[in-house]
């Protein structure tokens, strides 16, 4: 019979990791949000760790565009859902560990309910949405959470919401970052990124994760990991607590795809929330109101009688629209363009 620890004898050789060490990976559940360009490698480390139980959750498909930096997959993987050929390749590379994966959107309604079998949550999303509602919830749940972002050359790495000994938690990522949601910075696809970053930042998280649950006094809570990969300098930023009080989850926007708007386009009262020159370019109908202008024109959306559908060029100012619209017209039904008008047909 072989040896159950013989696959993990290099790390079990650590000084001061042992077995022990390996049967508190082996009972330990670990969530990872977003399988992409981060939670690709941080999978796909932790499965090899031996972590005991790794859930995945993901609502997207594998496109020819991520596969420059989500190497997980391969081109006969494009069109299908990221978590079933995560899943599949994970117990692949290590039949061990159990693998749960999630085909959803996490949103307010789900996310308590998600999170609640995990002891510690990854989050490899890349807007700032998500991130918020993550954070929310590991705080009101008082879970830790795993945080990572890349943006061109630059990456980040930290982890929030940690038990202290003195009986308090880490600073979180509203601590931090308390205006994230009213964010301007691209995601990947529009700003770029360059793929090495991605395996470096996703390694970090899992790194983090493993030393949560084996070395948890060596932790970057309250402090914040930066990786330049240009001049190949990194540094550790020390945190301020500057306490955001949270005391519930935020609304998550609505989302309908372009297919779902075509069948059924006369309900909607449609919004192109670009500016003029974008919308004379290039637009799919409805009226042209800016986002920066959408506080000129409550008196518009007001008297819209469908449900509201805005879209923009990626999703990213359509989604902060709804938010916007949302905030003075709670009752009102108003949804965003899913990923926005950028990869339909002119």
């Amino acid at each position: 019979m072989s040896d159950p620890f013989e696959r993990y004898h290099c790390q079990i050789a650590l000084p001061g990791f042992g077995i022990s060490s390996q049967k508190l990976l082996k009972n330990a559940r670990i969530l990872i949000v977003g399988m992409g360009g981060l939670g690709s490698p941080s999978a796909q480390y932790l499965a090899s760790s031996g972590i005991g139980t790794i859930g995945i959750a993901d609502d997207d498909i594998v496109s020819e565009s991520n596969l420059h930096r989500q190497i997980l997959y391969t081109p006969n993987d494009i069109g299908m859902y990221k978590v079933d050929v995560a899943a599949k390749k994970l117990l692949q590379q290590n039949p061990s560990v159990s693998i749960n994966p999630y085909r959803l959107k996490v949103t307010s309604s789900n996310v308590m309910d998600l999170i609640s079998e995990f002891d510690l949550i990854i989050e490899g999303t890349d807007n700032f949405e998500t991130k918020c509602l993550l954070n929310d919830a590991c705080v009101l749940a008082g879970k830790p959470l795993v945080y990572g972002a890349i943006y061109q050359y630059e990456g980040q790495v930290s982890i929030w919401n940690v038990l202290q000994k003195d009986g308090t938690y880490s600073p979180n990522y509203r601590d931090i970052f308390p205006d994230a949601e009213s964010s301007q910075v691209p995601n990947c696809r529009e700003g770029g990124v360059i793929p090495t970053l991605a395996g470096m930042v996703g390694c970090m998280q899992a790194n983090e994760a493993i030393k949560y649950f084996t070395q948890p006094n060596d932790l970057l809570a309250g402090k914040l990991w930066i990786i330049n990969v240009i001049s190949g300098k990194t540094q550790i930023i020390k945190l301020k607590n500057t306490p955001f009080q949270i005391t519930g989850l935020p609304q998550t926007v609505e989302l309908i795809t372009f297919e779902e708007l075509n069948q059924s386009k006369e309900n909607f009262d449609i919004i192109d929330v670009r500016n003029p020159e974008e919308h004379h370019q290039f637009n799919i109908g409805g009226s042209n109101i800016p986002v920066e202008a959408l506080e000129q024109h409550l008196d518009y959306i007001s008297d819209c009688l469908k449900p509201v559908l805005v879209y923009c060029q990626s999703g990213k100012r359509s989604s902060e629209a709804v938010r916007k619209i949302k905030k003075v017209f709670p009752d009102k039904n108003v949804f965003s363009l899913k990923g926005g008008i950028q990869n339909i047909s002119q």
